[in-house]
Formats: C-alpha cells, structure tokens, sequence
C-alpha cells in the first residue's frame, strides 16, 4: 500500500478580497496570499495544510468553504473579524489594494511532520503573529524544504530599513525565495532585480526567482546557474493571484522533481492562465498540463546549472 504524501505546510494570512471596479458591483473574493498559494497547491494535486486566522463571520464562512472545497486542510486559530482588503483593479486590470488586518497566530506546532513549509506576506513580517511564524519555521529549518514570498504591502510594511531587516530575516530561513520585481524595487529602491537575487543567495536560499510581470521571470541559483521564462500572452482580466499561482505552481514542480526551466515555464503559465479570468483563481493540475502541451519549450540561459 502506497503511503499518503505529507502536505504543505502553509503559514499565513486569510483575506477577504472585496474586488471594486468602475462601472461595476463590489465582489468578495477568498484570497490572502499565503491562502491562495496553499489552494493553488491543492488545485495541482499537492496536499496542502493552511495554518491560519478566521473570524466566525460571513468572509471566514466564504474562505473555509473555498479552501476546503479544493482540499485544503484549514487549521484556524478564530479571531473576532475575518481580515480583508479592499482591491481596486485600474484600466489594464492591475490591483491595488486597502487592508483591514491583524496578524495574531498564537504559537504552534505541525499536527503532522510536513513535506515542505511555505510561510509569506503579512504573516511573515506582522507582529505580534509573526513570532511565532518564524520560531516554527526555525525548529523545522534543515528537516523540511522551506519557502517564501515577501509580497510586499507597503501600507503594512511600516518603515523601510526595518521592513527590509525582516523580509531578510525570512529570506535567511528559506531554501527557495521567489518575489515580484515590484517587491524589490519597495525594499531597495534603485537596485537591479538581479542584484538583490545574487545577494539574497548568500544569505542562505538555494534558488530565487523574480517575476517581471508582462517580462515573464528569471531563477538564479547559489551555483551561478540562471533560468529565464518568458511571459505568456493573455487577454488580462485582474492581476489578482498572479503571484500565488506562480509560487504555487513552482513549489508543485520542484516537489515534483523537474527540472528548473521547467518549474519556471510550469509557473509562468500558471500565473497567465490566474490574470485571464478574474480573482485568484489558480488552474488545475489538467488546465495547466493543456496550456503547457500548447505552450513552449522552456529556455535555460547559457551557463545554467
């Protein structure tokens, strides 16, 4: 008898996600980074565990139910108001967002060991929860693969020099880090995307990958290795969950076991298949596998290890 696979442990934030668009009704949307990335997990095929926040209201009814309904095991610690966010989507669909938000996860431990732990966001960085996100993450360090995504949301991030020591705190615990090139250009503005991935692998990962938006992403790698993917063309809807389904669809892969340009090309796709329909709405393990059979190669840029 073959032995069940361990989920994911993602650590982080639930959001209510109230979508606002010129012309149009309000929608609610389940979402909160660290959430989508563990229903994009489920979504591929991955066992995934949430630890997390919800309120005994309406939007924590809403999450719980879509969490659940793709397989995710929701371990929540109740709060008296679900977290959400105001998400207002210009012209070309791009989100900016308003938060009503508190991170308090109590200390904790794993109800099973886990295949992998993905911490990010809000709940990464937000005290007072986000002790004991990182002193978890700490005691596992070494026995499980670690990931993390700063998804930076400057109107929480409060004062940079600070915000940069904690998002590198993080990025120190981590074996693979994936960011926007929109989260480097907050934390260190003026800097290369490329710059900061070199000098993020000498604090610890083994990998970092950016995304570039409509430039497609690149890896770097602490061998000196570098893959690069290019975007994939789609009519854009939202860029709501982009990110999460890239992160998702990349932890998937390399668990997996494929190679990097493929786990790169893998989370493109993944992300573009996400902005061609409104929310964050990852694809399933058969819509991702159609897109990549239509698709392309993936590219390894010379040197690449």
């Amino acid at each position: 008898m073959t032995s069940p696979v361990s989920p994911v442990l993602v650590i982080g934030e639930c959001v209510a996600d109230i979508v606002r668009k010129d012309g149009a009704a309000d929608r609610v949307h389940p979402g909160g980074s660290p959430a989508n990335v563990a229903y994009g997990l489920a979504r591929l095929g991955r066992p995934a565990t949430l630890l997390t926040e919800l309120g005994p209201d309406a939007n924590g009814r809403l999450i719980r139910s879509h969490l659940e309904s793709a397989g995710v095991r929701v371990r929540a610690a109740e709060v008296a108001r679900t977290p959400s966010a105001v998400v207002e989507l210009d012209g070309q669909g791009k989100a900016r967002y308003t938060f009503d938000i508190g991170w308090t996860l109590p200390p904790t431990e794993p109800a099973e060991p886990p295949a992998a732990i993905h911490v990010g966001s809000i709940g990464a960085v937000t005290e007072p929860g986000a002790a004991a996100v990182l002193a978890l993450v700490e005691r596992w360090r070494g026995r499980t693969q670690v990931s993390y995504d700063p998804n930076v949301r400057a109107a929480l991030m409060g004062e940079r020099a600070e915000a940069v020591r904690r998002v590198e705190r993080c990025v120190a615990l981590s074996d693979l880090v994936k960011a926007s090139d929109e989260d480097l250009a907050w934390l260190y503005p003026g800097e290369r995307p490329e710059a900061v991935a070199e000098r993020w692998l000498t604090l610890g990962p083994s990998v970092v990958a950016v995304t570039l938006g409509a430039d497609g992403a690149f890896a770097r790698t602490a061998e000196g290795g570098r893959v690069a993917a290019a975007a994939v063309p789609v009519r854009v809807a939202d860029t709501v969950g982009a990110g999460d389904s890239f992160m998702a669809a990349l932890l998937h892969a390399r668990a997996s076991g494929a190679d990097l340009p493929a786990c790169l090309t893998g989370a493109v796709t993944a992300a573009a298949l996400t902005v061609s329909r409104p929310g964050a709405n990852p694809p399933s393990a058969a819509e991702l596998a159609q897109a990549l059979a239509d698709g392309r190669e993936p590219r390894a840029d010379p040197g690449t290890r």
